[in-house]
């Protein structure tokens, strides 16, 4: 693995070789160590069990929730360890997750949907002028406002899933799969609008996404996990250009692109193991 560089400035998040287990028995994350620095959009890449989603909720901690618990380790956010935190009280410290699946609340409008997301910070001064910010980012939110949350299209929750993180005033977003489930037009639209946030808002970015190709082309770093451990990390654009990721997560070759069937029996060097 090639060294991560050392900044002049304290990175906003710092996980240090830190192993999560479920259950006290199943071990799944195995050393995993990352940074992100103040506004900087990172991918954290690999196959579905890699240990992303993991990652992020060890972070964020909501383990707990499915028996699981970080044993070793520690993640510090701002210099401070958090990894014993109160979710609340992350949240609260500019943490937000926006979890795989979306998870909106089906009988809420899309505006109430959006409302909760500023219950922690209470319901005062500034909670419209940041739904009109929401707005302003998700146009077609504010079409659909007073529609039912379960009437919307894959989109539109993922959309106000991150609009309903946004009303938290984050100053860092956990996003788990956003592209999961949505036509790659849809897709690229959330990208670019996570890409305007990160730039307008200066909010910094944790996101596992098993799309290699548009991760590493929004981001500015990448960690690629495999078995719960990070095999590969570095500048977004050098990891796209990096031959072993080219053929092992974006389906090229110097032979060409591999066919589904090829690549089902075919044996990974993993040079980088």
């Amino acid at each position: 693995m090639s060294a991560v560089p050392k900044p002049a400035s304290q990175p906003i998040l710092s996980i240090s070789n830190i192993e999560v287990i479920y259950d006290h028995v199943i071990l799944v994350l195995r050393g995993v160590s990352l940074e992100v620095q103040e506004g900087q959009i990172v991918a954290l890449l690999g196959a579905n069990g890699a240990g992303k989603t993991t990652t992020l909720k060890a972070i964020s901690n909501l383990l707990r929730a499915e028996r699981g618990d970080v044993t070793k380790g520690q993640i510090l956010y701002r210099g401070q360890r958090i990894d014993h935190s109160n979710p609340s009280d992350l949240v609260k410290r500019g943490i937000c997750q926006v979890m795989e699946g979306r998870h909106c609340f089906q009988h809420l409008t899309v505006e109430e949907n959006l409302l909760t997301g500023g219950y922690t910070r209470g319901y005062g001064s500034g909670l419209k002028e940041d739904l009109e910010k929401v707005y302003t980012y998700f146009p077609r939110l504010k079409e659909r406002r007073h529609s039912q949350s379960g009437y919307t299209s894959g989109g539109e929750h993922q959309m106000t899933a991150i609009g309903r993180a946004l009303m938290a005033r984050p100053q860092m977003i956990l996003l788990d799969e956003p592209s999961m489930g949505l036509a790659p037009q849809l897709v690229e639209e959330i990208f670019e609008i996570v890409k305007e946030l990160n730039r307008k808002e200066r909010v910094s970015f944790l996101l596992a996404e098993q799309n290699t190709n548009i991760a590493l082309r929004y981001a500015d770093y990448g960690y690629i996990l495999e078995n719960g451990r990070v095999v590969m990390d570095g500048e977004a654009k050098s990891l796209a250009d990096n031959e072993d990721v080219k053929e092992f997560y974006l389906g090229f070759s110097s032979g060409g692109r591999k066919s589904f069937r090829d690549v089902k029996s075919y044996r990974r060097r993993k040079r980088w193991l």
